[in-house]
């Protein structure tokens, strides 16, 4: 069946990486209201059972470990995190393994004068649109329990995208290199979920034991949830929030090179 990329660009497309976005958009017109009603649902849920349920037996006292504030204020910032992560992931491993095989939509991009970094550039700019929406309402629904600042709002969804495209660009450069999927279900199940778990989103990395714990910082994960935190806390300072993003934007660079690099050995013709 023709795609979106045999047919004439739709006016205003200049840029081919913005031909291989409009066929990504063309698909999520399908099913974007269901993944609006998930990014309000999944953080719906997990505030109310996570942060405010376990919150109450937590307590709504300042802790200095969670940083001075209740649970509810210390867990958002870092569920918004560990949720770009795993959007991340979603949009940027199957997708992209399923569509460098062949018959795969990849396949018949490079077939167009389209080259493999415009189709890796235009996947990357979706993936970033889907990480702005999601985090965008992550945070509204976070603002409208209480536990981010309407004022620092702004501050966190750009720190939350970069922590999610932090992992979108490695993930698209590894995954286009994948002839089974067995291998995303091992990243999924061996690194995203340990991740998700021990990179100080749930509890203080304090907590963990002194073996593990200085393991634990070298999370890529971790910088982008104490970006997030220390944002919607109030308590960024100049050193850590440089640092944070530092790293953050240095995984991304060198993510978008080795893709590259990758998508031009899988799709050059």
């Amino acid at each position: 069946m023709p795609t979106p990329l045999s047919a004439p660009a739709p006016p205003g497309v200049r840029h081919p990486a913005l031909r291989e976005l409009s066929y990504w958009l063309h698909l999520w017109r399908r099913t974007w209201r269901g993944t609006v009603v998930i990014s309000v649902a999944n953080p719906l849920l997990f505030l109310t059972g996570i942060g405010v349920g376990l919150g109450q037996l937590v307590g709504d006292r300042a802790d200095p470990a969670l940083h001075g504030g209740s649970y509810l204020a210390f867990l958002t910032p870092g569920l918004l995190a560990a949720a770009s992560m795993q959007n991340a992931f979603v949009d940027a491993a199957g997708p992209v393994h399923d569509s460098a095989r062949p018959g795969g939509h990849y396949r018949a991009a490079a077939a167009t004068p389209l080259r493999p970094a415009d189709i890796l550039h235009g996947h990357l700019l979706y993936i970033l649109v889907r990480l702005v929406v999601s985090a965008f309402l992550f945070t509204a629904v976070a603002t409208a329990f209480g536990a981010v600042a309407p004022a620092r709002a702004p501050l966190v969804v750009p720190a939350a995208v970069l922590a999610g495209f932090a992992f979108a660009a490695p993930l698209a450069a590894w995954s286009v290199t994948l002839d089974r999927q067995a291998g995303l279900e091992a990243l999924f199940r061996f690194v995203v979920m340990p991740l998700y778990m021990f990179s100080g989103a749930f509890f203080p990395l304090s907590q963990l034991p002194d073996a593990v714990e200085p393991l634990a910082y070298l999370s890529p994960l971790w910088h982008g949830v104490e970006l997030c935190r220390s944002l919607a806390l109030g308590t960024a300072t100049a050193g850590g929030t440089t640092l944070h993003t530092g790293v953050l934007a240095a995984l991304t660079v060198a993510g978008v090179l080795l893709a590259r690099r990758r998508y031009e050995r899988r799709l050059h013709t």
